[in-house]
């Protein structure tokens, strides 16, 4: 029963899993617009996303489009026009009927379990409402993670707003003190990360520029998050970037399991 649980994890949990990074590979996964400021009566954005081990290069897999959501200035959601997927990558376009800041945005939860089953490692990983039925009563050293993960980006046609950036207060989140539209090489841009709409404390947060495989070393920024979840990201130089939050904690729904939480964005950055 239980190996055939684990051989038949569901077509949708099993995309939901590639669509997100997993820290302990190098695929990495990201919403990629052409342009995130843009000024015009008649303005569109062509968007790439996909899962990758170079950021912003495709070589690994495309994400799945069925998870992504888009909300006007108004923080309605819109359909995405003309959307494909590729071997590498997906790409949808974003109509930008109105002025002010759009919010393009996938969120998936899950669960994940590890445990020794007569002498035999096992794993596990499915939905979310699946987890306190997925391991044996005989399992032992069982280790069961909850987890949220979100992915991000913004596209402004005109001035900034903020409607769009409201949070849901599920899962963790970035408030952003600095507009994600308003970011400028050498300045520094102040978020703050929220676990269900709280300060998420001492998040481990990396943020690494474009073109790395142009690159010899990532060239990352890796700070923690203060007490009340703030962090304060000074941008070497104009360009995009991948930001990548993880926090941690003991306070699961399901009993003895852990959570864990992601939230990962994409910004560009333009030059003074």
């Amino acid at each position: 029963m239980y190996t055939s649980l684990l051989r038949t994890i569901s077509l949708a949990a099993l995309a939901a899993s590639l669509m997100l990074p997993i820290n302990a590979q190098a695929h990495r996964a990201w919403i990629l617009p052409a342009a995130t400021v843009l000024s015009s009566d008649n303005a569109w954005v062509t968007v790439d996303a996909a899962i990758s081990n170079d950021i912003f290069h495709t070589d690994y897999h495309a994400m799945d489009l069925s998870a992504i959501k888009i909300f006007n200035p108004k923080g309605k959601e819109v359909a995405m026009q003309n959307p494909s997927k590729g071997r590498y990558r997906s790409v949808f376009d974003v109509e930008l009927t109105e002025n002010g800041t759009y919010k393009i945005a996938a969120v998936n939860e899950g669960a994940f379990a590890m445990w020794e089953e007569n002498g035999e490692r096992k794993r596990w990983r499915g939905a979310l409402a699946e987890l306190s039925q997925a391991v044996p009563e005989n399992a032992k050293q069982v280790q069961l993670t909850e987890t949220h993960r979100r992915l991000e980006t913004f596209v402004t046609n005109g001035a900034p707003t903020t409607e769009a950036l409201t949070l849901s207060k599920q899962g963790l989140e970035l408030l952003p003190h600095t507009h994600p539209n308003d970011l400028f090489a050498t300045e520094t841009a102040r978020f703050q990360l929220l676990i269900d709409g709280k300060p998420a404390a001492n998040s481990s947060v990396e943020v690494i520029p474009g073109g790395m495989r142009y690159r010899d070393a990532q060239e990352a920024i890796s700070t923690t998050a203060d007490e009340e979840g703030y962090i304060n990201i000074t941008w070497p130089h104009a360009g995009m970037y991948w930001l990548n939050a993880i926090y941690e904690d003991n306070q699961a729904e399901t009993q003895r399991a852990k959570r864990r939480a992601s939230y990962t964005a994409t910004f560009e950055v333009l030059p003074l």
